[in-house]
């Protein structure tokens, strides 16, 4: 049994049937171009009729899963460009637009400082990975812990806590982890069915979204929020600032599921002192540190300190500097990887698909059709009248409604984000943070808790075979609603008390 051998850092997808995934082709199409028969209302621009038009069509695409997430971006640029580039200009109704002007609106995710990042913590992963350093934090955690099953349990949940500082992608952080809960379950010959088995994977998926919500850089989701955030609402939120926010509330969750799920998924308890002689044994495999390994923990401290103090000891943001870093990871005689090297295994299709999202958020906003839905929506519910506590339990509520549709919290941010935003900033509710409101409704985004597909470190787990859907589901819908209820409670208590709310 080999502990350490890697598993794919790339969720497996969503299959359908070849058939089904044609119908809900079919269907995303008849939503775009049923949409773009309906009349323009009077207070909405044609781009911008046409742009809600494309935001619904990726909507039913990402839902229904009906082609991959690299190909759904392609299609977006595409529409983007030939529906924007043969639609009247905002500034200058008697002339159209242009499709080379759409397609600079197309592709203006791909230059926004959120997307550099997105892309360069890609390499960081590969880093972690090639060098192993992200095994060693897991062993040397793990063999630390204890032979009691809570034990272990605990030691998982707080090796992501740990992860989530330096490995700024939740899929690569389950990726490390699933081969070491398998090869202690494989070495006491425990079988991957056991309830044991599904503690721990449900465990470490479920506390790795709770990690997503307290670190800004451990989500990809978490930075098109922020990148919204300055182009709406000319502000930065730091990284510092948002885990000052967000720590409080995900450790008390974390507290509140790690007994819970005790408790819903009561696992046998198990002597796996075989586990921690396993464990150890693999740690000494690994030998002492390479030169590697003590440079990428060397540069990774010095990373995660510049981006916590960035807005307060310096002026750096924490995208330059994090592309500083992959360029010194990446230059001959210092570095840690090469280009041909990380080429090969960094996730493409996730760093397109991330642009795109980031451009349709863009064209909502540049066309105004965010700010008629943000208007639609808050008419519909009738938000004007609501308090900003209230506000923001129906903002949540459907956030985390929605995400039941969603394999992907990004996608999810980048159709929502402008909107929420749009709408905070149209209620006018008297001492309402807008900036405060959106990131608790990002926090929202996050939840993937329901079902595995809901997240890609759910998919990742759920590959391992050693759970079904029924158990995630079991500590994933209370935990989803105390959750939600916490989210309320922190509003009225820790968040308004700092002003956030």
């Amino acid at each position: 049994m080999n502990m350490t051998k890697p598993i794919a850092t790339t969720p497996p997808a969503v299959q359908q049937p070849k058939k089904n995934r044609h119908i809900s082709l079919i269907i995303s199409f008849l939503v775009l171009i049923g949409i773009l028969c309906l009349p323009t209302p009077s207070d909405l621009s044609t781009a911008g009729h046409r742009m809600i038009a494309i935001l619904f069509f990726a909507i039913v695409m990402w839902i229904t899963s009906a082609v991959s997430y690299p190909v759904s971006a392609t299609l977006l640029t595409a529409l983007t460009a030939v529906f924007l580039g043969t639609a009247p200009n905002i500034d200058a109704p008697a002339k159209l637009l242009g499709t080379s002007n759409a397609l600079k609106i197309a592709i203006s995710g791909y230059s926004t400082p959120a997307w550099a990042l997105v892309a360069a913590a890609m390499f960081i992963s590969v880093a972690m990975t090639k060098t192993g350093l992200d095994r060693r934090i897991a062993l040397n955690v793990l063999s630390r812990i204890g032979t009691k099953t809570s034990h272990i349990y605990m030691g998982v949940i707080f090796t992501g806590f740990i992860l989530a500082f330096f490995v700024p992608s939740a899929t690569a952080r389950l990726a490390c982890l699933v081969p070491i809960i398998l090869g202690i379950l494989d070495s006491l010959g425990i079988n991957r069915q056991s309830k044991l088995a599904a503690l721990l994977m449900v465990g470490a998926t479920q506390a790795d979204t709770l990690w997503n919500i307290m670190v800004q850089t451990a989500a990809a989701q978490n930075l098109v929020a922020v990148g919204f955030i300055s182009q709406q609402l000319n502000t930065t939120v730091s990284w510092l600032d948002w885990l000052l926010v967000a720590a409080p509330f995900s450790l008390i969750m974390i507290v509140i599921y790690y007994f819970l799920s005790m408790k819903l998924l009561k696992p046998d308890e198990v002597d796996l002192r075989g586990a921690q002689l396993e464990l150890q044994r693999h740690l000494s495999e690994l030998g002492p540190m390479s030169f590697n390994e003590k440079k990428l923990l060397c540069l990774s401290v010095i990373l995660l300190g510049f981006w916590a103090t960035g807005g307060h000891l310096h002026k750096y943001d924490t995208s330059t500097t994090t592309i500083v870093a992959i360029a010194i990871f990446l230059m001959p005689g210092i570095g840690i990887i090469d280009w041909k090297y990380a080429q090969s295994r960094i996730d493409w299709g996730s760093i397109v698909m991330f642009g795109a999202g980031i451009s349709l958020g863009t064209a909502l906003l540049k066309t105004k059709a965010a700010t008629w839905l943000a208007n639609a929506f808050i008419h519909m519910f009738t938000l004007e009248t609501l308090s900003v506590f209230a506000l923001l339990g129906t903002i949540t509520l459907f956030l985390i409604a929605i995400h039941l549709g969603f394999a992907s919290a990004t996608a999810l941010a980048s159709a929502m984000i402008p909107i929420v935003i749009s709408i905070v900033q149209a209620v006018h509710i008297s001492g309402m943070n807008p900036v405060g409101l959106t990131v608790i409704a990002q926090f929202s985004v996050c939840f993937g808790f329901i079902l595995p597909v809901n997240s890609p470190q759910g998919m990742v787990a759920y590959s391992s075979g050693t759970f079904d859907v029924k158990t995630f589901m079991k500590t994933g819908i209370p935990i989803t609603i105390i959750g939600y209820v916490m989210l309320l409670v922190m509003a009225s208590t820790y968040w308004h008390w700092i002003g956030f709310v």
